[in-house]
């Protein structure tokens, strides 16, 4: 898991602001009102909370997946005990439910605003109302930075810096997670892990790339596989005049592959040595990611 970087209470409201970019856009800047990108949050009232108790914050982290849909009792079983639930396990889940919303209602600010933990014919409901979860303000901020990578790459970057700020550890580092949260937790940090590499990719191209090569070995030494990595090591070191060791890079890195996969490289990424090995011009600009 990458702790990329701290959360800083930078924004004492619990509301959304807006600024002007590198390019002159405007750039939502976001403090969720739910956050577990790391241990489990409540904010309202321009305070952060925590919620008490292991099962309250296993519910808790179930409705979160999902804010604003139904989950059956059924999965909420599921979710709490597993396979193996407590005789009294309907009582057990209404004692839960009413618990997690006495909790909730306490921690609404001044002005009323917290989570609302509602019952519905089909199952139980957490209603963030117009606020967001920091799970979901990071995709979002990734994908924007996505959509404008190309035509205006210093927004990206910016975007891109913003949303991997909002990570402060493992997804619902705190709790013990059923099958939903695992499954959403897994999901976020291959999330995550695309926006890191999306944003050495900026760098190499927007600034000199010399200072990202000590995170791109870093990071290749966490995720060897992951080919992605190689290329932009190989085309920094390539770019920085270390023509050789992007080829050793690339030779070490097949060389692995090899004994421990039995397999080859990836097409692009032997295109990428052959353009290294011939010093072609196309290299020295900007490369399509």
């Amino acid at each position: 898991m990458i702790t990329y970087s701290q959360f800083e209470d930078a924004h004492p409201n619990n509301d959304r602001r807006l600024h002007s970019g590198p390019s002159g856009l405007d750039v939502s800047l976001t403090r969720p009102v739910c956050a577990f990108l790391g241990p489990l949050e409540v904010r309202t009232g321009g305070r952060t909370h925590t919620v008490g108790g292991n099962r309250q914050r296993t519910l808790l982290a179930a409705l979160l997946v999902s804010p604003g849909r139904p989950l059956a009792a059924e999965q909420l079983y599921t979710e709490l005990w597993g396979e193996n639930p407590p005789p009294t396990f309907e009582n057990s889940l209404q004692a839960h439910v009413y618990r997690l919303r006495r909790t909730l209602q306490q921690l609404a600010g001044p002005d009323g605003r917290a989570p609302e933990l509602l019952t519905r014919s089909s199952g139980y409901v957490l209603e963030l109302g117009d606020e967001e979860t920091d799970a979901a303000a990071f995709r979002r901020l990734a994908g924007q930075a996505r959509t404008c990578a190309r035509h205006t790459p210093d927004q990206a970057l910016h975007l891109l810096d913003e949303a991997l700020a909002l990570w402060r550890g493992a997804p619902f580092q705190d709790v013990t997670q059923g099958p939903m949260s695992q499954s959403v937790a897994l999901a976020l940090e291959e999330e995550q892990l695309c926006a890191v590499e999306d944003k050495l990719w900026l760098e190499i191209q927007l600034a000199d790339p010399v200072h990202s090569i000590s995170e791109l070995k870093r990071m290749r030494t966490i995720h060897p596989w992951r080919e992605r990595l190689t290329e932009m090591l190989m085309l920094a070191l390539y770019r920085t005049g270390r023509q050789a060791e992007a080829v050793e890079t690339y030779n070490s890195t097949r060389h692995r592959l090899a004994s421990e996969l039995g397999m080859e490289p990836s097409l692009k990424l032997r295109q990428r040595l052959q353009q290294i090995l011939n010093q072609a011009p196309s290299l020295d600009a900007a490369v399509p990611a």
